[in-house]
C-alpha cells in the first residue's frame, strides 16, 4: 500500500473542485475572522492560489474533490481553516480547534449559537481528520482518537449548557454554577467506539444518560425525572438535529437499560436494579468500553465502580460461560469456509468483519477479566494484546487481527468519507468498488479485492477458532439478538427461514433477553433461553405462518410464572419444543389453552399422554378425582374448565400428531361433555335449592342435540342443549325460602346451568351453549314441560325441528322423579315423533327447501368449508335425516343418532343402495377428519390460495391417513372436489330431484330457521 495521496477517481469532480477553490479564493473577505484577525482577504487569496498551483496543493485538492463530494464541499468552503491546517500542521490545528470550541461555548447561553458553533467545529474537524488520514500523517489511533475528542467535547459543552439552563429555570440546584458539571449528578456515558476512543469517520455516538438521584440537588424533587429526560432529549437535539450548518453527531440512546421500557434518562438507582437483576452478557460486553464523557465525573466514576461486579464476574459457572460464548456462537462462522464476495459486503457485521475482531476480544475479556484486571482494557487492539500477554491468545492471532483491523478501519473510513454516510458496506456495483479502491490508493482494483478477501478470511478463521468446541447457536446464517440495531445477517437468516418481518422477530426475542417477563427474569432462565432460541425459531419456521406462531409463543412466555423448569424440559426433550412450536403455529385453540395453563406440558411428558383416549367409563372417575378437592361451587366450575380443557388439549395434540383424527375423536369429546354437564347440572341444582328449594316430585333432564347429540363434537364445537321438566299435577311452587312456580323454577334453573357452562373464567368458558333448538326457538321458554314438549312436536314443530330430533339424546339432569323416569319418557316422546306417520311429499319438499335456503345464505364454492359446501356435511346429514323421517314409521329400526349408522341402517332395510350408503358414510368420516384438523389449525375456513407446505402435508395426512401426503395442494384440492361432487350427486338424486317433481305446496309459509 502506498501512503502517497490517492488519484482522483472522478477527474471531472476534481476539476470542478479546483474551480470552486479558485472562485472561493477570489471572493475571499477582507478578514474571515477565524485566524486571529491577522489575515486579509488578499493574503488568503494569494495563499490559496499559490497552494492550488503547487504540486502538493493540487494533489490534495484532486485527491479530496475527485473522491469525496462531501469533503470537496468542505474543503472549498473552509479556505481560512485549510490554510491554518496546512501551515500549522494537523496536530496543532486540531488542538487549537478544540481550545477555541471550549472557549466559545463555555459561557454560551443561547442554544442556537451553541448549535451553530458545534456544527462549524465538527465540519472543520471532519475535514482535518480526513486529510490527516488520507495523507497518512496520522495513524489509526490518532484518527479515531481525534474523532472521539471532537465528539466528547461537543457532548460536554452541550451538557454544561443544559445543566446551566436547568438551574436558571429553577429545576436544579448546582453546587458550583460556574462549573455546572460539579456535583450535578448528571452522568453521560460514552459507549462503544466513543467510549473506547475508536469512533469511525461518520459514526453515530452511543450514549447512556443517567442521573444520580442520591447526588442531584433540586427544589422540585417531583419533577426530577422530567428534568433529566428533558436534558437528554435536548442533548440529542443539539447533537443530532440538521440545520443549515449540518449536524454534530447522530446520537443514539438505545444502549440504556431496556430502552423499549425506560425513559431517555434513567436514574442510577433504577439502572443499578436493572444491571443487578436482568443485565445481559452483551450489555456486560458493552460496558467494557463505557466511559464518563460529560456531566458529573465523580458520579460517573462511582456508577462504573458499582458496575464492576456486573461486568467483571469473578465466578462463572458453565452455563454463564456458555451464555458468553453465545455472543460468538450466534454468528455463523466457519473456518476455511468462504462465501464472501466483495461487492456489497458489510465490513462491520459481515463475515470476517470488524465486529468479529471486537467480539474476539470482548468475549474473552468477560470470561477472564473477573480474575485478571490486566485484560480490562477498552480499545480493541490493546485488549487483544493484553489477552496475549496473559497467555489467552496466541501472538500470531493478535498480529493477524491487528493487521486486519487497521486495514478494515481504513476501508470503513474511506467508504464513509465519500458522502458522510453511516454505512459499512462495500459498494454493490463494480464502479463503486473501483472508486473505493482508488480512494484507498490502489492502482488496480483487483489488488484491493484480493487484499480485502484475504483480510476477511483471516479474521473469519480466527473467529471460528474461538470456542470452537461449543455448539453453534446460529441457524443457516447468523442469529444475533444482542445490541440495539438489527444484525443484517440475522435479518437475512430469518427471512430465509420464512419469517415475513425479521425485525419484529428480533424485537420479540430481544424482549425475552431483557427479562421483561416473569419467566425470563432470572439469569439462569435467560441463559437457557439463549441455548433454545435457534431450535425454537427453526421449529416455528416449519409452521404455516412463522410470524404468527412466534407471537403466540411470545404470549405463552409472557404468561409463564417461571421459565427455568420449562426451558430445562425443552433442552432435555427437544421433541417437546417441537410439539409446542407445532401447537403455536398450527393450532390456535390449543395455543390459547396452553398459554392459559402451561402446566399442561407436565402432562405431555407423562408416559400415557399419547396412549389411546379413554371412554366415558375411564373419564368419569378421573373427573371425579379432579374435582374432589373443590371447596365450593366456584371451585367446581374452575376445576371443570381446567380438566375439560386439559382433555381437549390432549385430544388436539393427538390429532396434530396423527394418533387419532377428527372422526375418531368426536365420541371422546362428546364423552367429556357427557361427564361434565350432568355433574354441573346436579351441582347447579344443589346450589339453586339452597335458596329456592325443590319442586316436590319434580324432575328435569338435559337433552343433547346437534353434534353433541350425535357424539361428533370437534375441539371448538359449542353444544346444543334443551331442557325438559315434569311436575306432578297441582304442584304450585318449590319448597325453598324463596319459592318459585314450576315454570319459573326450571327456567331459572336452566339459566343457572347455562351460566355455569358459559361464564368466562380464568380458564375460559367450558362451552358455548346454543338452546335455539328448543320448542319455538328463541321465542320459547328456556325449559319446556314434558306435556308441552310433546304437544309442540305433534302439532307445531317444523320439519327441520324433527330433523334435529334424529340426533337428540338425554345426557343428564334429575330424572329420578316419576315412574318410568323422566329421561325414559323424553326419549320415548322423541322416538314417538320420529316413528309417527307423516306426509312423504311434505318431508321431501321441506328437506329440499331447507337445504336451498341454507345454500342461499351460506353457500360456498370452497370445498374445504366442509359444513356448507355442496356434497359436504350438511348434504350427507340431511340425507340421513330425510331417510329417517321418511321411513321411520315403517322402519323404526333405521333410527340412529349417528349419521353414518343411520345411512347403513337404511341400506340394510333396503331403503338406500348399499354402495351409496357406504360411500356417503366414508365421505362423512373424511369430512369429519378434515373438519377436526381445520378446527385446530385455522381460525376460520381454509383459504385454498394460502396453504403452506406444512399445512398441506398435515391436511393431506388428516384426510387420507393411510396414504402418503399429497405432493401438491392442487392434487389434494382436486380430489376433495371430486369426492364432494359425488356426494352432492347422491343428495340431488335422493332429495332435490324428486322434490323438484312435486306439485307446489298449498301454502307458501316458510319455516323459521334457528
Amino acid at each position: 500500500m502506498t501512503t502517497t495521496l490517492p488519484k482522483p477517481f472522478d477527474t471531472g469532480l476534481a476539476e470542478r473542485g479546483l474551480e470552486r477553490w479558485r472562485a472561493e479564493a477570489a471572493n475571499a473577505a477582507d478578514n474571515d475572522g477565524n485566524n486571529d484577525g491577522d489575515s486579509t482577504g488578499d493574503a488568503l487569496r494569494a495563499w490559496a492560489e499559490a497552494y492550488a498551483d503547487s504540486a502538493e496543493g493540487r494533489a490534495l485538492i484532486d485527491a479530496v474533490c475527485g473522491n469525496s463530494p462531501y469533503l470537496g464541499q468542505i474543503l472549498t468552503r473552509e479556505l481560512p481553516f485549510v490554510r491554518e491546517m496546512v501551515t500549522r500542521g494537523y496536530d496543532d490545528a486540531f488542538a487549537t480547534l478544540l481550545r477555541r470550541l471550549e472557549a466559545d461555548c463555555a459561557e454560551e447561553r443561547n442554544i442556537d449559537r451553541l448549535m451553530t458553533a458545534l456544527r462549524i467545529a465538527k465540519r472543520r474537524a471532519a475535514l482535518l481528520i480526513a486529510i490527516a488520514d488520507i495523507t497518512g500523517a496520522w495513524e489509526l489511533e490518532a484518527v479515531t482518537g481525534a474523532l472521539s475528542d471532537i465528539a466528547e467535547t461537543s457532548v460536554r459543552m452541550a451538557a454544561n449548557h443544559l445543566l446551566r439552563r436547568a438551574a436558571e429555570a429553577g429545576t436544579l440546584t448546582l453546587p458550583e454554577p460556574q462549573r455546572p458539571w460539579v456535583g450535578s449528578g448528571l452522568i453521560v456515558l460514552g459507549m462503544g467506539k466513543l467510549g473506547a476512543r475508536e469512533l469511525n469517520y461518520s459514526s453515530d455516538i452511543d450514549l447512556i444518560v443517567l442521573y444520580d438521584d442520591a447526588v442531584v440537588q433540586t427544589p422540585q424533587p417531583d419533577n426530577l425525572a422530567r428534568t433529566f429526560i428533558r436534558i437528554a432529549r435536548d442533548l440529542v437535539r443539539i447533537m443530532d438535529e440538521r440545520t443549515k450548518d449540518g449536524y454534530v453527531f447522530r446520537t443514539d440512546l438505545r444502549l440504556r437499560p431496556d430502552p423499549g421500557a425506560t425513559p431517555l434518562a434513567v436514574s442510577v438507582s433504577a439502572a443499578e436494579i436493572y444491571y443487578g437483576s436482568v443485565g445481559q452478557n452483551w450489555e456486560r460486553a458493552a460496558m467494557i468500553k463505557a466511559r464518563p464523557i460529560a456531566g458529573d465525573p465523580e458520579a460517573g466514576a462511582h456508577f462504573l465502580r458499582f458496575l464492576e461486579p456486573f461486568v467483571w464476574r469473578r465466578h462463572l459457572d458453565f452455563a454463564a460461560i456458555q451464555d458468553i460464548h453465545s455472543i460468538k456462537r450466534q454468528i455463523n462462522a466457519h473456518k476455511g469456509h468462504r462465501e464472501v464476495t466483495v461487492n456489497g459486503h458489510d465490513i462491520k457485521v459481515g463475515r470476517g468483519g470488524i465486529r468479529e475482531i471486537e467480539f474476539f476480544a470482548q468475549t474473552q475479556q468477560l470470561i477472564f477479566g473477573g480474575r485478571d484486571i490486566r485484560v480490562r482494557i477498552a480499545p480493541t487492539l490493546l485488549a487483544n494484546k493484553a489477552l496475549c500477554a496473559v497467555g489467552r491468545v496466541p501472538e500470531a492471532a493478535v498480529e493477524e487481527l491487528e493487521e486486519a483491523y487497521r486495514f478494515l478501519r481504513r476501508v470503513e473510513h474511506r467508504i464513509q468519507m465519500t458522502d458522510d454516510r453511516q454505512t459499512h458496506q462495500i459498494p454493490a456495483d463494480d464502479e463503486g468498488v473501483a472508486h473505493l479502491a482508488t480512494f484507498l490508493g490502489y492502482a488496480q482494483v483487483e489488488d484491493f479485492r484480493a487484499d480485502l478477501l484475504a483480510q476477511l478470511g483471516r479474521v473469519e478463521d480466527r473467529y471460528a477458532e474461538l470456542f470452537e468446541e461449543a455448539p453453534s447457536l446460529s441457524g443457516p446464517g447468523n442469529l444475533v439478538f444482542t445490541g440495539t440495531d438489527d444484525d443484517p445477517g440475522t435479518v437475512k437468516t430469518l427471512a430465509g427461514m420464512g419469517y415475513r418481518d425479521p425485525s419484529r422477530v428480533i424485537a420479540v426475542v430481544s424482549t425475552w433477553h431483557r427479562g421483561r417477563y416473569r419467566s425470563t427474569r432470572s439469569g439462569r432462565a435467560r441463559e437457557l433461553l439463549t441455548e433454545l432460541v435457534p431450535a425454537m425459531l427453526n421449529e416455528l419456521a416449519k409452521t404455516p405462518a412463522p410470524d404468527d406462531a412466534l407471537v403466540k409463543f411470545d404470549s405463552f412466555l409472557e404468561r409463564l410464572p417461571a421459565g427455568v423448569g420449562l426451558f430445562s424440559l425443552f433442552i432435555a426433550n427437544p421433541w417437546l419444543l417441537a410439539l409446542v412450536a407445532e401447537i403455536m403455529g398450527t393450532a390456535p385453540q390449543l395455543a390459547e389453552t396452553l398459554s392459559r395453563n402451561p402446566s399442561l406440558l407436565d402432562a405431555v411428558l407423562s408416559p400415557d399422554f399419547f396412549d389411546p383416549l379413554p371412554d366415558a367409563a375411564g373419564l368419569t372417575p378421573e373427573y371425579q378425582r379432579f374435582i374432589a378437592g373443590a371447596h365450593n361451587f366456584e371451585d367446581v366450575l374452575t376445576l371443570s374448565r381446567r380438566w375439560t380443557n386439559d382433555q381437549r388439549f390432549r385430544a388436539g395434540a393427538h390429532i396434530l400428531r396423527g394418533i387419532t383424527d377428527g372422526d375418531h375423536c368426536g365420541p371422546f369429546l362428546a364423552d367429556l361433555a357427557d361427564v361434565v354437564v350432568p355433574e354441573l347440572a346436579a351441582r347447579v341444582e344443589e346450589e339453586f335449592a339452597t335458596r329456592h328449594g325443590r319442586i316436590p316430585g319434580g324432575a328435569w333432564v338435559v337433552v343433547a342435540m346437534g353434534k353433541l347429540g350425535s357424539r361428533q363434537l370437534t375441539i371448538t364445537s359449542d353444544i346444543d342443549l334443551i331442557v325438559v321438566y315434569e311436575v306432578p299435577p297441582g304442584t304450585r311452587q318449590s319448597d325453598g325460602t324463596k319459592p318459585l312456580a314450576p315454570n319459573e323454577y326450571y327456567i331459572k334453573l336452566t339459566q343457572r346451568l347455562t351460566n355455569a357452562i358459559t361464564a368466562p373464567m380464568a380458564d375460559g368458558r367450558l362451552y358455548e351453549v346454543d338452546m335455539r333448538l328448543r320448542p319455538s326457538g328463541n321465542a320459547g321458554p328456556l325449559a319446556t314441560a314434558l306435556d308441552a314438549f310433546t304437544a309442540y312436536q305433534a302439532k307445531d314443530a317444523w320439519t327441520w325441528e324433527h330433523m334435529a330430533l334424529t340426533r337428540a339424546r338425554v345426557i343428564g339432569g334429575d330424572s329420578a322423579g316419576g315412574d318410568p323416569p323422566l329421561g325414559h319418557k323424553v326419549e320415548s316422546a322423541i322416538r314417538g315423533v320420529l316413528t309417527g306417520p307423516r306426509d312423504p311429499a311434505k318431508v321431501l319438499r321441506d328437506v329440499a327447501d331447507m337445504r336451498r335456503r341454507i345454500d342461499k345464505e351460506f353457500g360456498t364454492a370452497n370445498p374445504w368449508n366442509v359444513k356448507y359446501a355442496r356434497g359436504g356435511l350438511i348434504d350427507i346429514e340431511f340425507t340421513a335425516q330425510y331417510l329417517q323421517l321418511r321411513h321411520g314409521h315403517a322402519h323404526p329400526e333405521i333410527l340412529s343418532i349417528a349419521t353414518s349408522r343411520a345411512l347403513l341402517n337404511a341400506a340394510a332395510a333396503g331403503l338406500l343402495a348399499p354402495e351409496v350408503a357406504e360411500e356417503l358414510a366414508a365421505t362423512l368420516k373424511l369430512w369429519r377428519r378434515v373438519q377436526g384438523f381445520l378446527r385446530l389449525t385455522t381460525d376460520g375456513v381454509l383459504d385454498p390460495r394460502q396453504v403452506s407446505p406444512t399445512l398441506r402435508e398435515g391436511l393431506s395426512r388428516a384426510a387420507f391417513p393411510d396414504e402418503e401426503p399429497a405432493v401438491d395442494f392442487a392434487a389434494l384440492d382436486s380430489r376433495i372436489r371430486d369426492i364432494a361432487a359425488r356426494a352432492h350427486r347422491h343428495f340431488v338424486a335422493l332429495v332435490e330431484e324428486p322434490a323438484s317433481r312435486l306439485p307446489p305446496p298449498e301454502t307458501n309459509e316458510e319455516a323459521k330457521l334457528p
